[in-house]
């Protein structure tokens, strides 16, 4: 009788994974974390350039906790007059253009010239899960081990196009820790871009030549908003096919209006994976920014972006405040049922609420 053979594949018994994950104590652990920092020697640890205290200055910057909220403002008050000394650059493309390579290669070729750089990375966060990888440090590795190089990867949470909610504040930390240049990675999806040039000062566009994104050329939106697309991977056969995008998406920059910086957006050629290309890209952005602080624009922009921030901030602490009180949570829990059982419509649902708001004010 011939033996059964066992299969290479076969599964071993293993240990099962709990069934309950205690999130609760997750989110205790991180308060006490966060408890006994002190204030003044977390500002002054930054202004030192401590990488340590910079990061727990992060961590209660992106905190949804009010006492760490209140903690959080009290030290970007202080930081704030370092700050605004540096050039913020936003970085995007779709997914699989390579930016984390690129920004691994461009923010060593930035130490390298004696550069501190900062790069705050939008990991996007699972509809489903709300959970993030956040797992840019590994694509980076050359990257995070440059004592003259600080990566952040954040989470997007409920944010609009996957930009964390803290980033602004997050830049002026960085800032008042003396770095030159922050770079702002966006997820490449959605409206992210949007949000992410509201808050830097240069805009450039990662592409892929032979992709079909050539097409996007002649479409409003995000080609609009670039001050320089770089195609990358412009090496080895791609390069004939790369030539030919640039040519396509210089055409498609001369349909656009002047800029109000008076700037020429500019299409260049690079291989981050091979360092080709990309000390033209910072000789560009140094260019950009002689053009636009000489003719004053560049002043007038963050101003601008400023405002806007403002705004923005208003906008969602006055929604927060409206969901999270216990009354409105209620009426609200009630009309979703209606609605559910097509009791009602949620424009009608969204007026009961609404008038209930407003009743209780």
């Amino acid at each position: 009788m011939s033996k059964k053979k066992k299969s290479a594949l076969q599964e071993q018994e293993g240990v099962s994974e709990p069934k309950i994950i205690n999130t609760a104590s997750i989110s205790d652990f991180k308060s006490k974390r966060l408890k006994n920092l002190d204030s003044d020697k977390l500002v002054k640890g930054i202004l030192n350039q401590n990488i340590s205290d910079l990061s727990r200055a992060i961590t209660l910057v992106e905190s949804a906790n009010q006492k760490h909220t209140k903690q959080a403002n009290a030290i970007i008050k202080q930081c704030l007059p370092q700050a605004n000394n540096s050039v913020r650059i936003g970085i995007t493309g779709v997914p699989g253009v390579g930016k984390s390579t690129f920004i691994e290669t461009f923010g060593t070729h930035l130490t390298k010239l004696g550069k501190r750089v900062a790069v705050l990375v939008i990991d996007p966060s699972s509809t489903l899960t709300k959970g993030s990888i956040l797992g840019d440090k590994t694509r980076m590795e050359t990257l995070v081990k440059d004592r003259n190089a600080y990566i952040r990867p954040s989470a997007s949470g409920n944010s609009l196009g996957g930009v964390a909610r803290k980033t602004r504040e997050t830049i002026i930390l960085c800032e008042a820790a003396g770095f030159d240049v922050i770079i702002i990675e966006t997820v490449g999806v959605g409206q992210s871009e949007t949000a992410v040039h509201s808050m830097v000062d240069f805009f450039l566009l990662l592409k892929l030549a032979g992709a079909g994104d050539e097409l996007q050329g002649i479409k409003r939106g995000i080609i609009e908003m670039a001050d320089t697309i770089a195609i990358n991977k412009a090496d080895g056969d791609n390069q004939k096919r790369a030539k030919l995008a640039k040519v396509e998406f210089n055409r498609a920059l001369h349909l656009y209006p002047k800029k109000a910086s008076n700037w020429t957006p500019k299409v260049t050629l690079c291989s981050a994976l091979h360092n080709e290309g990309i000390a033209d890209i910072w000789k560009l952005i140094s260019e950009y920014f002689e053009l636009t602080q000489n003719n004053g624009y560049f002043n007038t922009k963050r101003n601008e972006q400023n405002k806007f921030w403002l705004i923005q901030t208003i906008e969602e602490r006055l929604k927060s405040d409206f969901f999270n009180q216990p009354k409105i949570k209620k009426a609200l829990k009630e009309q979703l049922i209606l609605v559910e059982n097509n009791e009602t419509t949620p424009f009608v649902a969204a007026e009961v609420v609404l008038e209930f708001f407003a009743q209780s004010r």
